[in-house]
Formats: C-alpha cells, sequence, structure tokens
C-alpha cells in the first residue's frame, strides 16, 4: 500500500477515522526533510500496510488541520486510531517513527485472528508472492529465483516478507498445508512453489496460471 496523498479535508476525516491505525504525516513541499520521513513511510508502508494505513497531508492547504493538531514545524508524524491522536513525531526522528509504527502494527495484529489475516494477506493482489525478502531485495536462492522468473512474465505482483512477521511464516505454513518459502497465491489459491513455477514454465502454462 503506497502513501496516500490527502486531496481533501473530507478525505482526511474519513481515513483517520477508520479502524486501521493511521500515520499522518505533516509536510510541505520546500522542505528537504518532509522528502526524508516520507521516503521512510513509503517503506514501512510495504512493511506494515496491511496493519496500518499511511498518509501524507500539506500543512499549509490544510492550515485548521494543522491548527488543531498544534503542527508547529514540518515533518511532523500523529498516529491515529480511530481519528484519536495516540501519539507524535516532531522532526525527523527515523528511529522513533520506526519503532512506534512497529510497535502500533504489531497490536493491531493481535486483534484479528490468524487465519482471517492470513486470507487477507493472501487476497491483497491478485498474484501475491510470500517469500524471505521482498521484489527488490530477495534473501535466499530460492525466492531470487521466482522473482527472475515471475518478472519475465511481465505481470503486477506484490509480494510479503515472511522473514519480518515470524506468525504469519509458520502460520502460513499450516494454512496452505506447504511447507516452505517462497509460495505463489493467484486469486486467493495457493498455485505452489519454486519448483512447480519452474514446471509451468516449461511447459509454457506460467502466464495463462498467474493471470488465474
Amino acid at each position: 500500500m503506497p502513501v496516500t496523498v490527502i486531496k481533501s479535508e473530507e478525505e482526511y476525516k474519513q481515513l483517520i477515522g477508520a479502524d486501521k491505525t493511521s500515520v499522518v504525516l505533516f509536510s510541505a513541499e520546500w522542505a528537504e526533510q518532509c522528502k526524508q520521513v516520507l521516503d521512510v513511510l513509503e517503506d514501512l508502508s510495504k512493511l506494515l500496510g496491511d496493519k496500518l494505513q499511511f498518509i501524507t497531508i500539506t500543512a499549509e492547504e490544510y492550515p485548521e488541520v494543522a491548527m488543531k493538531h498544534q503542527i508547529e514545524a514540518v515533518p511532523t508524524v500523529i498516529f491515529f486510531t480511530k481519528g484519536t491522536a495516540v501519539d507524535r513525531v516532531d522532526g525527523v526522528d527515523i528511529p522513533s517513527l520506526s519503532a512506534k509504527c512497529k510497535k502500533l502494527g504489531a497490536s493491531a495484529t493481535s486483534d484479528q485472528p490468524l487465519e482471517e489475516r492470513l486470507k487477507a494477506l493472501i487476497n491483497k493482489a491478485p498474484l501475491m508472492i510470500f517469500m524471505k525478502g521482498d521484489r527488490e531485495a530477495p534473501r535466499c536462492g530460492f525466492s531470487k529465483q521466482l522473482i527472475a522468473i515471475v518478472n519475465e512474465t511481465g505481470l503486477p505482483y506484490e509480494t510479503f516478507d515472511i522473514l519480518t512477521d515470524e506468525e504469519v511464516r509458520q502460520g502460513l505454513k499450516t494454512y496452505s498445508d506447504w511447507p516452505t518459502y517462497p509460495q505463489v497465491y493467484v486469486k486467493g489459491e495457493l498455485v505452489g512453489g519454486l519448483d512447480i513455477i519452474k514446471e509451468l514454465k516449461a511447459n509454457n502454462e506460467l502466464e495463462t496460471t498467474l493471470k488465474g
């Protein structure tokens, strides 16, 4: 889930009022530090986008909102749960920002039964790959080979790094009755791991299968 850029006050209210905890960056185009914080939020959204929503709002465009939350300087990040501000990070404090996001992400996890969470993750994209590392930086040889093969098809897909979440890593093996990673899902159904993908490629069935 990429970081959402707020386009109206209505959208802002709607998003921070949602059940999902929101991480909101109050920023300004001219402030170089805001770009730095936004880059970190982009990375965190790849990691925690299923548990938290990441938002950026231009403070000067929404003075009433900025005043309400006592935004005296940018960047400022405020964390909202169901519309209530629960925490904040003023200025550029990347370690604190990352730690708070991960802590909120962990507490968000425990509310949702694991099976429901796995179902939501599997269906997050029509083509979903659970692997060690991510598409940009696979963390094992099998994951690296798999990503190279899937990239050749040119089809869009999402990845989930099982090394960041032990609960998912163990739970998915049982849920899908498939003991190893990477695992490839198409429209919520398990296709298999690297061997199956190689087999499908050899039989010229890969693209058709991955399109579902």
